[in-house]
């Protein structure tokens, strides 16, 4: 008798149901294109020469582009700290960090202004960081679930 006992909980919490789930992506509605300007000064740059200090300008303003960018997608993260020491503010620190990774983005165009300053133009155009992301990350969801 308790043999027969066991052997019907043990069935009762197995699965005797076989089931197939079929899985379809998802693609977003519509895919923005973000723009980017980065800046530098040329004489405030590390070099022997004029052309040494505007190539270095040319690759800080292309930072200064991609932290641009990654500010748009990520966001910006501040902290902010204050102290009071009767009633007196005796202390304020303000400090703002952007992380994260672009991919896909285009440089449209590098190109100086005036005598001291580089620009450079950043696109980054979402379907690209889409397909990228396709590429290695293959989201998915439940598209259909057959029961047999």
């Amino acid at each position: 008798m308790l043999a027969l006992t066991l052997l019907i909980f043990m069935s009762a919490c197995s699965s005797v149901i076989s089931k197939h789930v079929e899985w379809e992506t998802i693609e977003p509605e519509n895919y923005p294109v973000l723009s980017a300007v980065g800046y530098a000064p040329i004489n405030a740059q590390l070099g022997l020469n004029d052309s040494s200090k505007r190539i270095q300008a040319m690759k800080a303003s292309k930072l200064d582009a991609y932290r641009e960018l990654a500010e748009q997608v990520y966001g910006q993260k501040v902290d902010a700290e204050q102290s009071l020491a009767d009633l007196v503010l005796t202390n304020n620190q303000l400090k703002s960090t952007v992380e994260g990774v672009i991919r896909g983005a285009k440089v449209l165009k590098t190109y100086p202004i005036g005598d001291d300053t580089y620009a450079t133009e950043l696109e980054l155009d979402m379907a690209v960081v889409y397909d990228l992301y396709l590429s290695t990350a293959k989201p998915r969801r439940v598209k259909d679930v057959s029961y047999y």
